[in-house]
């Protein structure tokens, strides 16, 4: 049998419907059901809406090792609600040569010096977020026995730190009303395809997202003029950058600063919160992160001033965990591109118009490449062979690859790493259940639930000891 006529595995008649509407209302139990019933690539769908769920890590490196014109990023999925949402400039929704320069002109602001020059202020903004949340339970008479949830905590402390590095921190004081604006978008596009479909009636959601992005338009608009009446020289200002030195229109510049905040701090703010599942429910991972911080980041009491590259190079095993965390919970639960023109992957024939709905999800879980692969184990990426090595890589993709490769990586990297060492230095989480919950999310791969958990702060050595002897007086 040909390429042309092989057909690709997958559900037929009414398993086939039921199958597609399972994939647009719970995503992660969906692409795992296909996976263990049709294997790690098939297809689901018919004309006008076929899709091809691909879960390899073999055929996805296939598909990253084509030419970016084999498939196209401004499809009529995306021109639902992502398009309306980020704006028809963003670099997410376009492709070729707009592609290439809307990208390259953004790219070439995250510097790797911009990059370490926002550590210390993650760092102080991190202890900041961690101070709040440490006064906040030294006044609830309950706090012992009510869980907090950190999944918004997260959320604004990493809204801050986007909004600081991009704007600086007249704007990141702003934070609260940023949140509201972006919120109500991410829900928005979440939501299933059917209400986000295009109409101009007002007092609904898609109006009430259009008029938040008007004001945040608005925002940019402002400090765009700052910028320009006003140019600070600050090496650390990405806008004054891009409004500079980039060749955008200023349409686009919105576009793109929409685009950059609105998708790095919801997809980060996710991934802390499994991130913080994934230490605190793990034996002695926490205590390993709490030991490692105290070693690299000195006392409790220190500034974050003295934080640099060295610092983030030196967590070691925070690294460690937040890879393994990214293995396991990627902050997207597929990504998608349709194919330009009739396509051929992993011997298959793919028509023209066909959704490619590749998994980080499955390619971290895949069984051939990891070892008992649904256990967190930050120490099974330290001393691979050659060969485990590069499946590991192709089998490890939560940021992409290629031209379309998540452009915030590394800050989301570097904020993941810190964040994750402060918080376990300082504070102490017990968790509200024996198990990670289960994923939701259609675009952004959330715990459902977020991340409750009992939260207290650390108390110093000689505190533990004293609270130890009274407890064992009062015991006897």
């Amino acid at each position: 049998m040909d390429v042309a006529t092989r057909p690709i595995p997958g559900p037929r008649g009414r398993e086939n419907f039921r199958r597609v509407r399972h994939l647009f209302s719970d995503l992660a139990p969906a692409i795992d059901g296909l996976n263990a019933t049709y294997g790690p690539i098939c297809q689901l769908g018919g004309p006008g809406v076929r899709i091809v769920v691909i879960g390899d890590p073999d055929v996805i490196h296939e598909m990253f090792s084509m030419r970016a014109d084999t498939f196209r990023w401004g499809h009529k999925f995306n021109a639902i609600g992502v398009r309306f949402v980020v704006g028809n400039g963003s670099m997410i929704v376009s492709d070729g040569a707009d592609h290439q320069r809307r990208r390259g002109a953004v790219q070439r602001a995250f510097t790797r010096p911009r990059l370490n020059g926002w550590i210390p202020m993650i760092v102080e903004r991190t202890d900041e977020a961690i101070d709040r949340l440490i006064a906040d339970i030294a006044t609830d008479p309950l706090a012992t026995e009510r869980p907090v949830d950190l999944y918004p905590v997260g959320r604004d402390l990493i809204l801050g730190v986007t909004l600081h590095a991009f704007f600086g921190a007249r704007l990141a004081r702003r934070v609260d009303e940023f949140s509201t604006l972006f919120l109500r978008a991410q829900a928005f596009i979440e939501a299933p395809a059917y209400r986000q479909l295009p109409h101009p009636l007002p007092f609904t959601k898609r109006s009430r997202v259009r008029a938040d992005r008007r004001r945040i338009d608005e925002i940019i608009d402002e400090e765009l003029a700052d910028r320009r009446a006003n140019p600070s020289g600050d090496s650390l200002d990405l806008l004054e950058t891009i409004a500079h030195d980039s060749g955008l229109s200023d349409s686009e510049i919105r576009d793109q600063v929409d685009t950059l905040i609105g998708a790095g701090y919801d997809t980060t703010a996710s991934t802390f919160a499994w991130l913080l599942w994934c230490a605190v429910l793990e034996p002695g991972v926490w205590a390993a992160l709490r030991a490692e911080a105290d070693h690299v980041l000195g006392p409790l009491d220190a500034s974050g001033d003295a934080a640099d590259d060295l610092t983030v190079s030196s967590l070691v095993y925070a690294q460690r965990v937040v890879h393994e965390s990214l293995r396991l919970h990627p902050a997207g639960l597929i990504a998608a591109r349709v194919t330009a023109g009739d396509t051929d992957i992993a011997g298959y024939r793919i028509k023209k118009g066909t959704l490619i709905a590749w998994s980080p999800h499955l390619a971290g879980r895949d069984p051939v490449t990891w070892t008992d692969p649904l256990r967190f184990d930050p120490e099974r990426h330290v001393a691979l062979t050659v060969e485990q090595k590069a499946a590991a890589d192709r089998a490890w993709i939560p940021f992409g690859r290629g031209p379309h490769m998540c452009l915030g990586f590394a800050l989301a990297q570097m904020e993941l790493v810190l964040m994750i060492a402060r918080f376990a230095q300082r504070l102490d989480l017990a968790p509200t259940a024996d198990v990670a919950p289960r994923p939701v999310g259609l675009v952004v791969n959330r715990p459902l639930g977020g991340a409750p958990f009992i939260a207290s702060a650390r108390l110093e050595p000689k505190a533990r000891r004293a609270g130890a002897t009274k407890r064992g007086a009062g015991g006897g």
